[in-house]
């Protein structure tokens, strides 16, 4: 469960390290965002060579949460720390690659294909 001031980690190469979410999208008073969701954020912390600066404002994906997923088949999914995925406004992943486990949910909308295609586990 991410709201708005959530610290995230990013989970993929782009260069930005650390992000704060600073909107929920998807209706005009959504205040709770879960694993595959879109958000927009703002970084905090990124490497001195990357092209992403610490202060610009993008939009990610959310592909882990500490906060306990109920499935349809009864089992429930619970990850160390909340990552999002940076992606451009096609939905493509701004990184090459993805660091550590994906959650399955993100199969189910359909739009992140290629974050699942390159993460190395999808749980």
């Amino acid at each position: 469960m991410i709201q708005m001031q959530s610290m995230l980690d990013i989970a993929d190469n782009s260069g930005a390290k650390e992000a704060m979410c600073i909107k929920v999208l998807g209706a005009t008073h959504r205040r709770y965002a879960s694993l595959g969701d879109e958000i927009v954020v703002t970084i905090k912390k990124a490497t001195p060579s990357s092209t992403i600066k610490a202060g610009s404002v993008m939009k990610g994906v959310i592909v882990r949460t500490r906060r306990t997923v109920q499935r349809k088949d009864g089992t429930s999914i619970r990850f160390d720390s909340n990552a999002i995925v940076l992606v451009d406004p096609e939905g493509n992943p701004r990184g090459t690659r993805i660091f550590g486990a994906i959650a399955r949910e993100l199969r189910a909308s359909g739009k992140y294909t290629k974050i699942l295609s390159l993460a190395p586990e999808v749980i």
